[in-house]
């Protein structure tokens, strides 16, 4: 009731827009920014709600949950609205819809990624069952959904649903939206990505770039052709945004050599940054490079599994700062090192604790095809040492690095 007066007392600014849910353990943020690249590109004004903030055009904030609360979500839809948006694509986590934060809100398109076993403990859901059945209250609350139809989960999720169905995958037997199986790498200066074969409902068959390396963005990109599709998009602006879409801080390839490939990545566990990992060594680099530290005043399990995990799956590791809070950077150093011994004792790696010394390092030492993962941070914009926060923006310091020493 609380969020239906939220909803009346800024005038049901969702009714202005366009509204698309995105649901799903996985894929949310990159599918939302996928989609708001492809409306874009169709001359649409786009509000954009998630993981990192608020977007709208000329506007960025930051948010403290993924799907605000009602009030707040209303005010936010408020000024999407007032700012000119005709479209609002929204991350909603399954939280949201359980604490009523999206009541009020009717979705034209609904999307589920996929689900995996997260979320699920005191305080948040008690059972995998019942975070599933709040996912799937999306879809009784859209006019159609674009579902992923090879994840097992989804028929379950769909229970009860009352909107029209749109499905993409790749092995399903049936499917509206399917990518080939066999997919190929694209990578060059401007693009780490993949293109994969779309066939559509008519059988009609086109190749579709996207922007962004691995499996997990073919499925992302046929949620996105999926939902461009049901507003009526044509080809041109699906296939020019998803060359385009660009999520700061993941995989986010930084341009500056011919030569070599380095991106940043916000991977900071163990199993994001083997996912990653696995994805670049696709790509058959020269040698695979990663620059990594870990946080302090955090688990040293991490620094453990990291450490494991690069030793066993990369070429070189680069041991410097994450944000090292109140620890000593030689002290957490030294917890990836124990992790490194286990996973190989023989993997090669360097010491340079300070996090810009190590970037100076990397581009300095960059080999011909070598590709150099700069991870842990992401979109972040600080360092923290000693619970003291400093600017730090990696994407702007490698590229002020290669502008000042020439890299070719």
């Amino acid at each position: 009731a609380m969020a239906k007066m939220s909803a009346n007392l800024f005038g049901n600014p969702s009714r202005q827009m366009t509204m698309i849910g995105v649901t799903g353990t996985k894929g949310k943020t990159t599918t939302t920014h996928m989609i708001k690249a492809v409306l874009e590109a169709a001359g649409h004004k786009v509000g954009m709600v998630g993981t990192n903030g608020v977007y709208y055009p000329g506007h960025h904030y930051d948010l403290n949950n993924t799907t605000p609360e009602s009030y707040e979500l209303q005010k936010i839809l408020r000024q999407l609205a007032d700012a000119g948006c005709d479209a609002c694509v929204m991350e909603v986590s399954s939280q949201g819809i359980m604490m009523d934060r999206v009541a009020g809100i009717h979705y034209k398109v609904g999307v589920f990624t996929n689900l995996y076993p997260d979320h699920i403990g005191p305080g948040e859901h008690s059972s995998f069952e019942e975070y599933r059945s709040w996912k799937g209250q999306l879809f009784q609350r859209c006019d159609v959904g674009v579902v992923n139809i090879d994840d097992e989960n989804t028929e379950a999720l769909l229970e009860g649903h009352t909107c029209k169905l749109v499905t993409y995958g790749i092995h399903a037997p049936k499917v509206d939206y399917r990518a080939s199986e066999q997919y190929r790498l694209l990578r060059n200066k401007e693009m780490l990505g993949v293109e994969f074969t779309l066939t559509e409902p008519d059988g009609h068959t086109l190749d579709v770039q996207v922007g962004m390396p691995g499996l997990f963005s073919i499925y992302n990109a046929l949620a996105t052709i999926g939902v461009g599709k049901v507003l009526g998009l044509a080809d041109a602006p699906i296939h020019e945004g998803l060359k385009k879409a660009l999520v700061k801080g993941r995989v986010e390839l930084v341009p500056i050599s011919h030569k070599f490939t380095i991106l940043i990545d916000y991977a900071h566990n163990e199993a994001a940054t083997e996912s990653l990992i696995e994805t670049l060594r696709e790509y058959n680099p020269n040698r695979l490079v990663v620059v990594f530290g870990c946080g302090g005043n955090r688990s040293k399990l991490r620094r453990y599994g990291m450490g494991e995990v690069c030793a066993k799956l990369a070429d070189f590791s680069i041991l410097t700062e994450d944000n090292n809070r109140f620890e000593k950077v030689e002290d957490i150093i030294a917890d990836i090192k124990t992790g490194m011994a286990k996973g190989n004792p023989d993997a090669k790696y360097v010491e340079i604790p300070d996090r810009l010394d190590a970037l100076h390092y990397a581009i300095d030492h960059a080999q011909e095809g070598d590709l150099i993962a700069v991870i842990g941070k992401g979109h972040e914009a600080y360092r923290d040492r000693e619970g003291v926060k400093t600017p730090f923006l990696e994407r702007e310091l490698i590229e002020e690095y290669a502008a000042e020493t020439g890299v070719e």
